[in-house]
């Protein structure tokens, strides 16, 4: 087991899942910028894989239900339009997604998105569950995902494992899931990805208050 901590420790420092010191939204900021995607209600496993080694560097699941949220434990993501309380982040429309997974996809990593259809029951018991959840420690993002997911009704064959490639592969194997492989080939520093998605949003977020 202590091997195990060490190895996703070392991934964490490289990719964004050390632990995260994000600042917190009140409620009416929540609110204000609450999504809610009018399609089927879905879970979508996001796993941030090194593009040299294969290992897995970060995992976070966004949740399609009555809102749309993103489940980013121990992760980096920051966004002025993006409210976050715990490890949840709120608000995520279709350009705060494709700003998400951009920002991670890069040239030393690439992202590999898997979607499920699910209950609008399921996804609510995952909403909720990732709302009660509380910061999650540096290093247990595979583990605090796997464990929210094993809770969901359909989804109790989930093993738990720190390991974010093993938790993919395991979500893989489901009746159902899409699987696309999202790459960017755009500097391996991952907070440059994340001030220009900022400042894309931002911008988008400007025109759109015109």
């Amino acid at each position: 087991m202590f091997r195990i901590l060490i190895a996703c420790l070392l991934a964490a420092t490289v990719a964004g899942c050390a632990g995260s010191q994000r600042p917190q939204a009140d409620p009416s900021e929540i609110v204000s910028r609450s999504y809610r995607d009018r399609g089927p209600s879905t879970l979508t496993l996001y796993t941030m894989i090194n593009t040299r080694t294969g290992s897995g560097a970060h995992t976070s699941l966004m949740i399609g239900g009555s809102e749309r949220v993103i489940f980013d434990p121990a992760g980096s993501f920051r966004a002025d339009v993006v409210p976050v309380k715990d490890d949840v982040l709120y608000g995520i429309t279709p350009a705060v997604e494709q700003a998400y997974r951009s920002s991670h996809a890069r040239e030393s990593h690439y992202a590999r998105v898997q979607t499920i259809q699910v209950s609008p029951q399921q996804a609510e018991i995952a909403l909720q569950l990732a709302k009660q959840s509380g910061p999650v420690a540096g290093a247990f993002c595979a583990n605090s995902t796997a464990r929210l997911l094993q809770q969901v009704p359909g989804f109790e064959q989930i093993d738990v494992t720190f390991y974010p490639v093993k938790l993919s592969d395991q979500f893989g194997q489901l009746p159902g899931v899409v699987t696309e492989d999202y790459r960017e080939n755009d500097d391996a520093d991952l907070q440059k990805g994340l001030a220009a998605n900022n400042a894309r949003l931002n911008q988008l977020d400007a025109a759109l208050a015109e």
